[in-house]
């Protein structure tokens, strides 16, 4: 398994992710970038999600398809289910499509970004959940990564 780099401008590896991208500001993603995925790769899927929450595991965005030419996400990005170029969107554990930002009820959770190139086209439609996606990723995965940022509510 090849290793994918992905980075955010708004935070570093283990940092505090700043409260524009969380429940407490606009709550829009942050922009994202990753290095050059292997050879063969046909698109590019992304995860969110908080370890740390009470329930286990909290989804936080669900995302794939992403054009193998693409080298980012912009920050703020739209919360349609798919978009033009044939990137779509699932379903978060906030029954919403597209990203909802860290909101933790209480002290601090990490946040994780997790890439994921793949060898091919994902045929599901928007609204799939995390364990869907991964299970549809099963034995396509070229590459992967992984961005650590960190929230705490300010009360």
């Amino acid at each position: 398994m090849q290793n994918i780099t992905i980075e955010s401008t708004a935070f570093d590896e283990g940092g505090m992710i700043p409260v524009q991208y969380t429940c407490d500001g606009k709550n829009v993603s942050p922009p994202m970038q990753w290095s050059e995925p292997p050879e063969g790769t046909q698109s590019i899927a992304l995860i969110c999600d908080d370890p740390d929450a009470a329930s286990g595991d909290w989804v936080h965005w669900v995302i794939y398809n992403i054009p193998a030419a693409s080298r980012g996400l912009p920050g703020n990005f739209p919360l349609m289910a798919t978009l033009p170029d044939g990137t779509v969107q699932g379903m978060t554990d906030f029954r919403s499509i597209g990203y909802g930002g860290p909101c933790p009820p209480s002290g601090a959770h990490r946040y994780y970004f997790k890439i994921y190139a793949l060898d091919t086209k994902l045929s599901y439609p928007s609204g799939i959940t995390k364990q869907q996606l991964l299970k549809a990723m099963e034995g396509h995965i070229l590459a992967q990564g992984q961005l650590m940022g960190k929230y705490t509510r300010r009360r």
